[in-house]
């Protein structure tokens, strides 16, 4: 069995926070800039009375290998560590204690406009990273015109990137590291900021160089579907710590669904800066019951489940979307459900403005149990704003009770849902 192409030993990370190494160089050279300025003015420069410092441990004791060609799924909670990993794995940063070892080159795509200079062109910054990757200009150039087609930004290859939209930069900056042939592929979360056809389009190039070509990928995502489908293998993060590590990659993602569920409440708020676009800005979604109050208890199979969105149009659109994604506990998806399935001519209107958009579960519909609901929001096949089951915000909700007045059935059915159903018998001639 030949070794493994990354080796991941005893790493754990830790931080100190409100000190230096949690922020950038500037921001800490800034704050020293600041205590020192500060000391002069007090006209003492002998050093303050220590403060005790805050520890965070982003990561604790992760130990993992990763065979050449496999393609590992990264996931967890936001905060859960993926990020650091990636970080110590590019080598942006150090473990504090435990080691890991490449046996390759990495390219990584971790934030929208990583390795490129802002200043330089398209063109300029395509040969920019495969110097960085050790290629030479020979190799770059044979690469170039499959990089520029791939990327869709053939009309801008000669612009700075800086003028560049950050969907051109993950067009472009995915381009080059898929195509310069790294052994080693990390990608984050930074997919998402590409429209709908283009990540499908990314999730199957990545599916062609890991199986085609047999190198090795490390993919982190909220798009559960997309490591189901592309990953052989996933690991799952929770405070830091591995909690689960299997080549059963579906009972994975249900691990990181039961901590997902588990830590959401009845009520997603918006903090201002979340799944900004120029068309509608999601403000709240919530389950409410017939009153309106936040369903954040089990209600019974008997009462329907009001699902309401606030926001506000901020530009009229026609293909403009709004619903609902609802799933079980385990990551399950039962249905979609927006407020455009109907006749045109039935679509509700959504003005420029502030909106309240709401439907209704039935009664009798769903099965006891814990259900997630994410937001479905975007312009139909054209851009997700937020994609159930991928990076949306969710809310939560319980069944228990009430599942039907027969004898026959007291407890919970089989399966996620539970309609009554209408029923009639006529005797045959």
């Amino acid at each position: 069995m030949s070794r493994p192409i990354i080796e991941v030993r005893g790493v754990s990370k830790r931080y100190r926070l409100g000190q230096i190494g949690m922020t950038s160089l500037r921001d800490d050279l800034q704050r020293l800039g600041r205590w020192f300025h500060s000391r002069l003015r007090a006209g003492a420069l002998a050093p303050a009375a220590p403060v005790a410092a805050r520890e965070f441990w982003a990561l604790r004791d992760v130990a993992f290998d990763v065979r050449p060609g496999e393609v590992l799924g990264i996931i967890g909670r936001n905060g859960a560590g993926k990020s650091t990993l990636l970080k110590i794995l590019s080598r942006i940063t150090e473990p504090t204690t435990g080691e890991i070892r490449l046996r390759g080159r990495v390219a990584s795509l971790l934030e929208v406009g990583t390795g490129f200079h802002p200043e330089l062109s398209g063109r300029d910054n395509i040969f920019l990273n495969g110097a960085i990757l050790g290629m030479t200009r020979a190799e770059i150039a044979r690469k170039f015109d499959e990089i520029v087609e791939f990327s869709e930004v053939g009309k801008f290859i000669d612009t700075p990137v800086k003028r560049y939209s950050s969907g051109m930069y993950v067009r472009l900056a995915f381009a080059v590291a898929a195509h310069l042939e790294p052994e080693i592929l990390i990608v984050d979360e930074v997919l998402a900021v590409g429209d709908a056809q283009f990540q499908r389009k990314c999730i199957g190039k990545m599916s062609d160089v890991s199986r085609q070509e047999g190198r090795t990928i490390l993919f982190v995502s909220h798009n559960m579907n997309a490591v189901e489908t592309l990953c052989d293998r996933c690991i799952c993060l929770r405070s830091g710590q591995v909690v689960a590590d299997s080549t059963n990659v579906h009972d994975t993602v249900r691990t990181y669904f039961a901590d997902t569920v588990a830590n959401q409440s009845a009520v997603w708020t918006n903090a201002g800066t979340e799944y900004v676009n120029e068309w509608f800005r999601a403000d709240r979604l919530a389950v409410v019951d017939a009153a309106g109050a936040p369903l954040d208890r089990p209600v019974a199979n008997t009462a329907p489940v009001r699902v309401v969105i606030e926001g506000e149009v901020l530009r009229e659109n026609p293909g403009l979307q709004v619903g609902v994604g609802v799933h079980t506990a385990d990551g399950d998806l039962l249905f979609w459900s927006t407020a455009q399935d109907t006749a045109e001519a039935r679509w509700p209107a959504l003005p420029r403005g502030r909106v309240r958009v709401s439907t209704t579960i039935p009664a009798r519909f769903l099965n006891e149990g814990a259900y997630r609901l994410d937001l479905f929001l975007g312009l139909y096949h054209r851009l997700w704003i937020a994609e159930p089951g991928a990076r949306a915000p969710s809310v939560r909700f319980e069944i228990q009770g009430g599942l039907s007045d027969s004898p026959f059935w007291v407890e919970r059915r089989p399966g996620p849902l539970g309609p009554v159903l209408p029923w009639s018998a006529e005797p045959l001639a």
